[in-house]
């Protein structure tokens, strides 16, 4: 059992016919459905057969129930709060070629609740993957932290997304300005199995340089392996033992949203399974490559 802790959120993802006409109108194709690394992440791992558990909060709303209803359509199993009086999630997503800009309500995703993930635990697994809008959110950070100490101390192996570029760039200079040097979130994550990052988050992470150079300093500041992802370069997996890369075939991309989380659960399902870094980078550039060819960020539910 794979357990993916973090945000679960309602996406209304715009696909742009054109560039963003600021302060104009723009034609694109509108798409209500459920997003959030961590619920993305679980939903393509149950789309390749592997058992998880999605650990989050929602509101007591009908986009709660919603959204819910969704994962357990797909195959995954929940461990979830209702948050009387907060919503559920939502992101505005506008989307065109492979760039994709969000804006985003975190909604109950910010009352994540420690009891849920010990529940979690409890009813076996033997891998924690956490979304890391978890630790990047002030509210919820303690609950993150919590995760990924209790499955260590648990046994399970960890892993944690290093989720997006503008939000770890914020956190360094909100702690920076209070006199504190380096970035936060290694810390935080110090101790984690396997931390992923793409490049801008790699930058953000550990400054300016070569891929490989980033990811190793990466993995020295955190005591564990790291996997860069490169898009349409491939990924590469950097630790202790050294680094591996993977190149990636180029394919037409309709949607970016979600491919992440995609490539997250393939990397993540094939590691569970035995797999070492260059099968388990295959798998994941496989699954992104697959996301990037549909719309939306999941992939499709089967019949109810």
């Amino acid at each position: 059992m794979i357990l993916s802790v973090g945000d679960l959120v309602t996406d209304v993802l715009a696909v742009l016919r054109a560039p963003l006409a600021q302060g104009s109108d723009t034609p694109a194709t509108v798409h209500v459905a459920g997003g959030g690394q961590a619920a993305n992440t679980a939903a393509w791992l149950a789309a390749l057969g592997a058992p998880v558990t999605f650990v989050g909060a929602v509101g007591d709303d009908q986009a709660g129930r919603d959204r819910l209803a969704e994962l357990h359509q797909a195959g995954v199993r929940t461990q979830v709060s209702v948050r009387p009086g907060a919503s559920t999630g939502s992101i505005v997503v506008l989307t065109h070629g492979g760039e994709r800009t969000m804006i985003s309500d975190r909604g109950a995703n910010l009352l994540l609740a420690s009891a849920d993930v010990d529940a979690a635990i409890a009813q076996g697994a033997s891998l924690l993957h956490l979304s890391g809008y978890t630790l990047l959110d002030q509210p919820s950070r303690p609950s993150g932290r919590y995760a990924l100490a209790s499955a260590r101390a648990a046994g399970l192996r960890t892993c944690v997304d290093a989720a997006s570029a503008a939000p770890l760039y914020a956190v360094t200079t909100e702690l920076i300005e209070d006199g504190v040097t380096g970035h936060p979130f290694l810390d935080w994550v110090r101790g984690v199995d396997l931390l992923l990052a793409n490049a801008d988050e790699a930058t953000a992470l550990a400054g300016p340089g070569d891929p490989a150079d980033q990811a190793l300093r990466m993995s020295y500041a955190i005591g564990g392996d790291v996997v860069v992802k490169l898009g349409a370069h491939g990924a590469l997996w950097a630790g202790p033992a050294g680094v591996v890369h993977v190149t990636g075939d180029p394919v037409p991309i309709v949607d970016a949203t979600g491919a992440g989380d995609a490539f997250a659960a393939g990397l993540l399902a094939a590691w569970s399974a035995g797999a070492g870094p260059h099968d388990a980078l295959l798998a994941g550039c496989r699954l992104g490559a697959r996301a990037v060819g549909i719309v939306g960020a999941r992939p499709p539910l089967p019949p109810a």
